[in-house]
């Protein structure tokens, strides 16, 4: 830690530790549900604990990104950060915000728009959090006077992803027009400019571990961003298609979503490149893990799965089904979870300053134990989903009795989801099983490690 006001970043990134165990257990809930009796059907159904379980994704993601920001941009712009107590202040409204939203929602106080259930007064709040944050971040870059591509990337990615926010606050009684207008903030964010976001995150890590020339791995940034604005943003359409709007919007989708693999592609090949040129010049060794392996999950989980079901003769089979779930676990994890995950990594060792560089044993284990859990899920709702379309669309079973029929998968769900809860349980445990000391590296340390064998 170069700058004091850089410990900002840990309090964010201990609020997301905690948001991200909670929306484990109300995912091991909401799968526990299919298996059988629910004692708890009229206290927690599945309409609410999966609401709850998709929006803590959400906020937790958008939290360590905030952190993850409050980390990045001092460093980058060789600066203290421009108001600490805005950070704190920011921090506050954000973390009351998310948790009266998820009381609400017990409650079932919300609006009913999928991911976007937030009552008006928290979408409000929420408005209000997000300009606090950019005027914090925008006016370090400022007084610094250093402003560097990464930076941009993800000034860029995170500006856009508050204007996009404004179409949820627009309401209407008509549903079909309703879901419309949805996916102009939820698919333009995770299918555009969160990836922007990833890609600056993934460029600093890449050149702060191996040292790789950024000239070279910034111009790999514009040509990721290029692909997010005409793949991502058109390939929209692929929600469109069986919601009431014209034809049109079916040859848009299929095509546009067939190219949005390619910036996954560019991005995997980007960071193998980056480590295979300049090698490791950094000991965080797990921090690289988390880092190559957000960008490789990436193109599996968002790419290549995402192409599976998203064309348009594929997808009037498997739209609203288990593939979906499998998807979407796959593709957040991978992108942003990961990513989140790199980035503490990577600066835990500065809050903790007995913790090894090279990360700790039980990070290790946490790792590997996620990465197979979540592909074991993946997996899981893979068969499932296959097996609910055949039964369900193609054979015209009705939907409880395709329950009932592909309950052996959620058995294999529910054991990989295990493993990869035990392995979030450790990261987490490692994360604060040690009191932070937020003391800023003397120049000696703050200097770039010799740098090791190529990797």
């Amino acid at each position: 830690m170069r700058y004091q006001s850089q410990s900002v970043a840990y309090w964010y990134f201990a609020v997301a530790m905690v948001l991200f165990g909670l929306q484990l257990v109300f995912g091991l809930l909401s799968a526990a549900k299919y298996l059988g009796p629910d004692p708890l059907l009229y206290i927690l159904p599945f309409d609410v604990t999966k609401m709850i379980h998709t929006n803590l994704l959400i906020v937790w993601v958008l939290t360590g990104f905030m952190g993850a920001t409050y980390w990045m941009v001092p460093d980058e712009s060789r600066t203290e950060l421009y108001s600490v107590k805005l950070a704190y202040v920011q921090l506050g409204l954000w973390t009351l915000m998310g948790v009266s939203a998820v009381i609400g929602y017990l409650f079932r106080y919300g609006t009913g728009n999928k991911l976007l259930e937030q009552p008006l007064p928290h979408k409000l709040v929420i408005v209000v959090v997000m300009l606090m944050f950019l005027y914090n971040v925008g006016m370090t870059i400022k007084r610094s006077g250093r402003f560097t591509t990464t930076e941009g990337v993800l000034l860029l990615g995170v500006g856009l992803a508050a204007v996009l926010y404004l179409p949820a606050l627009l309401h209407f009684e008509n549903y079909t027009v309703s879901i419309f207008y949805r996916w102009w903030t939820i698919h333009p964010w995770v299918e555009g400019v969160w990836e922007m976001i990833q890609g600056g995150f993934l460029a600093y890590l890449l050149i702060r571990l191996s040292g790789a020339d950024r000239e070279v791995l910034e111009k790999w940034l514009y040509v990721i961003v290029g692909l997010v604005f005409i793949a991502g943003i058109l390939g929209t359409a692929h929600h469109y298609y069986w919601v009431g709007v014209p034809a049109y919007w079916l040859p848009i989708g299929g095509i546009f979503s067939a190219l949005e693999p390619v910036a996954l592609v560019a991005m995997a090949m980007y960071a193998y490149s980056a480590m295979r040129r300049a090698g490791l010049a950094h000991p965080n060794t797990l921090a690289l893990h988390w880092t190559l392996g957000s960008a490789v999950f990436t193109l599996f989980g968002a790419g290549l799965l995402g192409l599976a079901h998203t064309f348009p003769a594929v997808n009037k089979w498997t739209h609203g089904t288990l593939i979906t779930a499998m998807h979407g676990h796959a593709a957040f994890y991978g992108a942003y979870a990961m990513i989140v995950l790199a980035m503490i990594t990577y600066a835990l060792p500065s809050f903790q300053r007995a913790r090894s560089e090279r990360g700790s044993a039980l990070g290790y284990w946490s790792f590997w134990l996620q990465l197979g859990g979540m592909f074991g899920m993946t997996l899981s709702f893979a068969t499932a989903g296959i097996a609910q379309v055949y039964l369900e669309r193609i054979l015209g079973l009705g939907f409880l009795d395709t329950q009932l029929k592909i309950q052996v998968h959620f058995l294999m769900l529910i054991a990989t989801a295990a493993l990869f809860a035990v392995g979030v349980a450790l990261f987490i445990w490692d994360f604060f099983r040690a009191a932070p000391r937020f003391e800023p590296a003397g120049e000696g340390e703050a200097t770039p490690r010799p740098r090791s064998a190529p990797a």
